[in-house]
Parts: structure tokens; sequence; C-alpha cells
């Protein structure tokens, strides 16, 4: 049987909208699908890892927003746990792709090579953050992109030497991403070598539609507990050089008067390098995705407001929601639409109910529960003309017992 949303309740709609993942996740940890890719730009294989919403329809032909993550085996599931929690009413369903960085990280992150006569051992091989961006774009984006249900409009996020490469990719191959989140960047890199060419870069090159969160941990100073984040630009010793980059680049950004980057900026002051992840990654999206964020929940939960008002507010979210994305997107999910209509039923509201009816089976034409609740309206007006051809148009679509034996029992009546 198909499954209907029915509720008076006004305040369960901000809780439906804010609250879904509780419903649709068991929040057993796992890395996803794994898969992997053989690159020949990088002349090895790759692993990744791989995770769809629970509620895609293999049948149909939605198109998610993809989220990348870099150094994938540890951070992957810090990202699974913040999307899950705040998909829905804070950022969009997305796809989220773990990238293995476990092999010949340090050649592949960083972006310069380091003088091998000077270099420690583990810093022999160095500065590859280029040709891995070829493999990016060359061949996993379309390796995904053919294989997965994702659209064009992707984030990248990093951690430590790959914020570093986040931050690199956004300067130099701004186009591959929208949204690039760089969580305890390392810009002291090769003397800040990455701060110092943002510095020209961003003279000259537009950033327009490109949004970035860099977020700084705690530990300003290895040694000294007296350096804070109001006097740590005025030390001058190596051992804060790594926070002294972060802000430099950062302040930097923000003088800028022409790039048209949108920057957040977050200082953690009781995390420490290897505990930021989280709180970044939950704080990053949620400040990349803010103009998703629903708005006017207020004027919904009113039953005085006309459907005139409704019908704007939908609109313009739905405009607002393709300028960003760059290409049509409902303004709101069909369960969230249906507990509407039902509301609007239960209420005594049918004009408002077959508004949210009928805007459910414009903006999901290929879901046979728009078509059913629409029918459940017209129903209930005591029209089984509208009634039986919308049923029959949800059989049409789910081929289930369900719909045949209703549209048999409307036939008769």
């Amino acid at each position: 049987m198909i499954k209907k949303i029915k509720t008076v309740l006004l305040f369960l709609i901000c809780f439906g909208v804010f609250q879904t993942a509780f419903s649709q996740s068991d929040y057993i940890v796992k890395k996803g699908a794994i898969d992997s890719i053989y690159s020949t730009v990088l002349n090895e294989s790759r692993k990744i890892f791989v995770e769809i919403p629970k509620d895609y329809d293999p049948e149909s032909n939605y198109k998610y927003p993809v989220a990348f993550i870099l150094d994938g085996e540890f951070q992957f599931n810090a990202l699974q746990l913040v999307h899950g929690y705040y998909s829905g009413g804070f950022m969009p369903e997305m796809v989220l792709v773990g990238i293995s960085n476990l092999n010949n990280r340090n050649r592949d992150l960083t972006t310069s090579k380091l003088d091998e006569e000077t270099a420690p051992p583990y810093l022999q091989d160095t500065g590859g953050a280029e040709t891995f961006t070829q493999f990016i774009e060359k061949e996993l984006i379309p390796f995904i992109e053919e294989k997965y249900p994702v659209s064009n409009y992707r984030t990248l996020i990093g951690h430590s030497y790959a914020g570093l490469f986040t931050v690199n990719t956004l300067l130099k191959h701004s186009e591959l991403f929208a949204n690039y989140l760089a969580i305890d960047p390392s810009m002291d890199w090769d003397n800040q070598q990455l701060v110092k060419e943002a510095k020209e870069i961003i003279k000259t090159k537009s950033f327009k539609d490109k949004s970035l969160f860099v977020s700084l941990g705690g530990q300003l100073h290895m040694a000294n507990k007296d350096i804070t984040i109001d006097n740590v630009m005025k030390d001058t010793t190596v051992l804060t050089l790594f926070a002294r980059s972060n802000i430099e680049f950062t302040e930097h950004i923000k003088k800028s008067k022409n790039d048209g980057l949108q920057l957040y900026w977050k200082f953690y002051p009781n995390d420490l390098h290897g505990t930021i992840p989280l709180p970044s990654m939950r704080d990053g999206l949620i400040d990349l995705f803010s103009w998703y964020q629903m708005e006017n929940i207020n004027r919904f939960n009113d039953p005085e407001t006309p459907v005139d008002e409704l019908s704007a507010i939908i609109k313009n979210r739905e405009q607002k929601l393709e300028n960003h994305f760059g290409y049509p997107e409902a303004p709101y999910p069909d369960y969230l639409l249906n507990t509407l209509g039902y509301m609007s039923m239960d209420m005594g509201q049918p004009e408002k109910a077959l508004f949210y009816f009928k805007l459910n089976t414009e903006y999901y034409p290929d879901d046979a529960n728009s078509y059913d609740s629409l029918a459940d309206y017209y129903e209930a007006q005591g029209d089984k003309e509208n009634a039986l051809q919308n049923v029959k148009k949800a059989y049409a679509l789910s081929g289930s017992d369900y719909h045949k034996k209703r549209v048999d029992k409307l036939s008769t009546e």
C-alpha cells in the first residue's frame, strides 16, 4: 500500500522538514558502496566510496548534486553523518563520493615540489596536485556522472593537505566545483607558496557563483598557551605559521573587491587539527547551502495565508534554486507538499489542498503517489470521475496491486 502522511499538527511541518533523516536512515556506520577506477593519468587504480540517497528511484531520471570528499577512508563517515542529519532542510539530498588518498597522499595533495635535498624523508615525493586535479577532472568526474545519478552541481571537501588541495582547485580550476570546503588547510605549505599565488590570482580572476568555507583549529601555537586568535598575527615564529597562513589568506580574500567569491570563515578554539573535520563539515555545508534553507515556513503554518501568497513563495524558491543549481529543481520535496495537502484537507480548506496536490503532480510527474493523493482529494469531494482518472495515472506509473484494486473499486462505484 502506498504510504500517505496525514496530520493536523502544524508543528510537524517544521519537524518533518528539518528531521527527515531520522525516518530515512538506520545510522549503521559504513563507507557506502566501494568502487574503483583505473587512472591512466596516475597510472594506478584508485578506490572510491559512494553513497546514494536512500529515497533514490532507479526508474527515475532524477540527478542529485554531488559532494566529493578527499581522504575518503578517514573522512567519509563524518560526511555521511552530517549529511544524514541535515539534508532536506539545511542542504539538498546529495550523492556522496569519498576519494581514497591512503597511498601517495603527500604526492597528490601538495601544490609544489619540495627540494629533495632539504625535505624530510616522508616528503620526498610531493607537488602532484595539478596531476591529481587532472585525474579528478578528466577521469573521476566523468566516471561518476556516467555511473551514478549526479548532476553537474559539485562540492569539494578536504582537510589539512586535502584542504590545501581544495583551495588550489578553487584558485586554478574553479570551474570544476561550485562549493569548496577547506578544513584547517595547510596553507603554510612550502613557505606559504599558495598564499602568495592566491594574492596574484585573485587580482584578475572572477569567482562569480563560487563559495568557499575555511576553518581554523584552536592549536595556534604548539608550545605557548598565551598565543590567542587576537594576537597570533603578531607572532613571527614558525610555530604559528600554520595559523597565520590561514588567516592571511582569508583576510586577503575579504579585502578583495571584485573576485565575486562568497567566503565563510570560522575559528574553532576548542578543536584540534584532528577533531575539527566533523564540526567544520556541519557548519561549512550549512553555510555553503544557506541559500537552500527553507524560508517563510510560518506562512505555510498559518491557515490564514492565502493561496496566491503561498504560490508566490513557492515560485520564488523555485527560481532561486534554479539560479544556484543552474538547472530546474522542485522547490520542495514531494512528501512535504503531500503533507501540506492532507493537512489542508483535515482543516477544511479544499482550495488549498487542491493547490498543493496539483503542485505535487507538476513537480513530480513520474511519482505515482502524487496522483494517488490527488485522487484522495477528488474522492473526498465526491468527484469520482477525476479520482478515477488520477488513480489510473498512478497505476500506469506503479503497476501495483494497490492501485489496480483502487481502479477497480472506483470503476464500479
